[in-house]
């Protein structure tokens, strides 16, 4: 009895040994998780969270050493200052790398915070051009920019709707700016007549009068730079003018499930044109897998970027992989030499940063549901 003890005893020491060597590492994930915007930020959080049990389940090894992955997630409640301290937090923190953030507005900012201590930061979601214009290596991007997204719905309206006149509306955020400037730029080279420009927040809820200085011109279309908790309401308020036969564009903050439920049954979804960086669900590589097993863990949650959140949290993790190295100065150059072919694509880098060969793909909403074009 007294040497079986003594076994057992010596047998759980070695076990709680291996164990206690397991390396801890820390990926940082920042996304609004309160406001108005929290249902985006908990699908792109949902996104790393399922990333890292998959990799701690099937064990990771990196330079020889077993590893346990931990997310550090962080609120920036779609401000740029909450933005800028979380960055700041999870270089104190001293994580591997960073996932995020969500809108551009606090993303680029964040991205000086994360320069200056060395730690790469991916995000998936966050698409205004300017973050990879400094040129920092710390920077990347795996999901079109407005560039692609604004110039795809204004070649669209032009060339396959012959739409003629286009309003403007935007929320004069880093993302809501940036995508209507594309928009309006490409609708204007196409021949459309921007016949007006009006401008509201990202808190507001009421757009009554700009919907109605609007209504006096006569568009075909409006374009709404700006995100789903402000774009449901606007076309619920364009039904009560009697709107509901104009157009409205926006780019991928308002090409979500959410915004069924926002818009609380207006005829005016039936008008929506909306553009997502990426294939379609059904045509990532991954996709149609991916969502089921999403959709049991977290049903009911799925928005826009959480299979782009869940890519960049295995690309970071491969980089160390090859890098034989948590240190992000040792492996951030191989994250830049990347081809890591993950659920959304086969992804890799231009010298910015910036997703190479990425893709557009437009949506409607039929019956209301959301449906690729």
């Amino acid at each position: 009895m007294q040497i079986k003890l003594v076994a057992a005893a010596a047998i759980a020491t070695v076990s709680g040994l291996a164990f206690a060597q397991d390396m801890v590492v820390k990926i940082g994930h920042v996304a609004p998780l309160s406001g108005a915007q929290a249902h985006y930020g908990k699908d792109n959080e949902n996104g790393v969270r399922m990333a890292i049990e998959e990799l701690n389940a099937q064990g990771v090894t990196i330079g020889g050493k077993k590893v346990k992955l931990e997310i550090q997630a962080e609120d920036d409640a779609a401000d740029p200052k909450q933005g800028t301290a979380a960055a700041q937090k999870l270089c104190d923190a001293k994580v591997a790398g960073v996932v995020g953030h969500l809108n551009s507005g606090t993303t680029i900012p964040a991205s000086k915070v994360y320069n200056d201590c060395g730690i790469p930061h991916v995000t998936g979601a966050a698409t205004n051009p300017n973050l990879t214009k400094p040129g920092y290596k710390t920077t990347f991007r795996i999901i079109a920019n407005d560039n692609a997204l604004g110039a795809a719905l204004a070649l669209y309206a032009a060339d396959t709707l012959k739409l003629k006149k286009v309003a403007i509306i935007d929320d004069r955020t880093a993302y809501g700016q940036g995508v209507a400037e594309v928009f309006k730029k490409t609708a204007q080279s196409k021949g459309m007549q921007v016949v007006d420009e009006q401008f509201t927040n990202d808190k507001a809820t009421d757009f009554m009068a700009i919907l109605t200085a609007i209504k006096s011109k006569g568009p075909d279309a409006i374009f709404y730079g700006g995100m789903d908790p402000q774009a449901g309401p606007m076309l619920r308020q364009m039904d009560q003018l009697g709107m509901s036969n104009v157009k409205y564009f926006g780019g991928d903050g308002i090409c979500t499930s959410e915004i069924i439920k926002l818009a609380a049954g207006a005829k005016s979804l039936d008008n929506v044109i909306c553009a997502e960086g990426g294939a379609s669900l059904d045509k990532m590589p991954g996709g149609k897998a991916w969502k089921e097993k999403y959709d049991k863990k977290y049903p009911g949650q799925f928005q826009v970027y959480s299979p782009y959140t869940y890519d960049a949290t295995f690309l970071l993790v491969e980089a160390m992989k090859a890098a034989k190295s948590t240190d992000p100065k040792v492996y951030t150059p191989f994250l830049a030499k990347s081809a890591y072919k993950g659920v959304t694509s086969t992804i890799s880098f231009e010298p910015n940063g910036e997703l190479k060969n990425a893709a557009t793909t437009l949506y409607t909403y039929k019956g209301g549901k959301k449906a690729p074009m």
